[in-house]
């Protein structure tokens, strides 16, 4: 319990301190986020990274927080999945290879003994899909960390409920850890998580879920796994409704997201924010509450309700077209004019 606390504090004053410490050499080599009004150096999440394995192995080369069996394994392959992040945010990588990474490193940490083999796929697809919508997420200031965070603590408790004690420590000191880095992540950031971060976390946190869940019916376990992370899959299937009815590639970049259409409704980047950190806090309490059997299976058909609902409603939301679509269209215009005039 003590070391626990101990670690936890240093988490998050390290991660605070590296993240710090990290911003100018990264506006000097050039590693932004371009996206917004303001360059914002991406190396938030190499604090987090960072700051996560070394605190926890620290607590299992002590033996005093030993991780526990496969939980070593499952950072190691998050980290591997945070470099292949932080190479998508130096150069361009196609898509299917970041899926392919992914997918990858999750099938190393499924315990396909407890999962079987058509669970353990399913596993394995679940965590690539949860990965993929956490760097989705990363689309406002403060966001993804905040839901991360909430996530974090209901995994953790999860965890704890089944006797995971070294997994339970590894998921406090990463909820620590990126509570470092909202410090410089809360608008207007000044340090961005980034694709690394973004994808450390989505993997960690689904990678550990279904930790916790292997054992379990398939049904039940499905759907604990969306409510701790509903406001992922809600933004992944807004984004993904609002781009196919409109034709417009799935994996390029566009302000249709969940915190942008929130700001086109009128809140603040904060409010937005808080909101739907509101919205991942209760659709988590419902996983937490269903996974340790204080409530019924029926309550995740709120949760799911609830997503599909604010879904339907926020993709009706008009949202401004990204420059690069405006650019296009002005092209177009000019030269229809120049057809004319010719």
């Amino acid at each position: 319990m003590l070391y626990g606390i101990a670690a936890a504090t240093a988490a998050l004053l390290l991660a605070a301190l590296l993240a710090a410490l990290l911003r100018v050499p990264a506006r000097r080599a050039g590693l932004v986020d371009r996206r917004r009004q303001r360059p914002v150096p991406v190396v938030g999440g190499i604090a987090v990274v960072v700051v996560t394995c070394l605190v926890s192995w620290a607590g299992e080369w002590t033996r005093v927080a030993p991780l526990g069996e496969g939980v070593g394994e499952l950072l190691v392959a998050g980290a591997g999945v945070a470099v292949l992040g932080l190479v998508v945010d130096v150069w361009r990588l196609r898509a299917r290879v970041l899926v392919a990474g992914t997918a990858v490193a999750a099938a190393c940490v499924v315990p396909y003994d407890e999962t079987g083999i058509w669970g353990g796929i399913l596993a394995v697809g679940w965590i690539v899909f949860a990965s993929l919508a956490f760097k989705g997420l990363d689309h406002a200031d403060g966001l993804a960390g905040t839901v991360g965070v909430v996530t974090a603590f209901g995994v953790g408790v999860c965890a704890a409920a089944e006797v995971m004690d070294g997994l339970a420590v590894l998921l406090s000191v990463f909820a620590a850890a990126l509570t470092g880095f909202l410090m410089h992540n809360w608008h207007p950031a000044r340090v961005g998580l980034g694709a690394g971060g973004a994808l450390f976390t989505g993997f960690l946190l689904s990678s550990s879920a279904v930790f916790t869940r292997a054992g379990y019916a398939l049904g039940p376990t499905a759907g604990v796994l969306f409510c701790l992370g509903a406001v992922a899959a809600a933004d992944f299937l807004l984004v993904l409704l609002a781009r196919g009815t409109a034709r417009r590639p799935l994996l390029r970049r566009g302000p249709d997201h969940l915190a942008h259409r929130l700001r086109r409704l009128g809140l603040t980047p904060q409010g937005g924010v808080v909101l739907l950190g509101a919205g991942s806090f209760s659709s988590v309490l419902v996983g937490v509450l269903v996974h340790t059997g204080w409530t019924g299976r029926g309550a995740v058909l709120w949760v799911a309700g609830g997503v599909l609902l604010a879904v339907l409603v926020l993709v009706r939301v008009p949202v401004q077209p990204p420059q690069t679509a405006r650019r296009d269209v002005s092209t177009q215009v000019r030269g229809q004019l120049r057809v004319r005039n010719g």
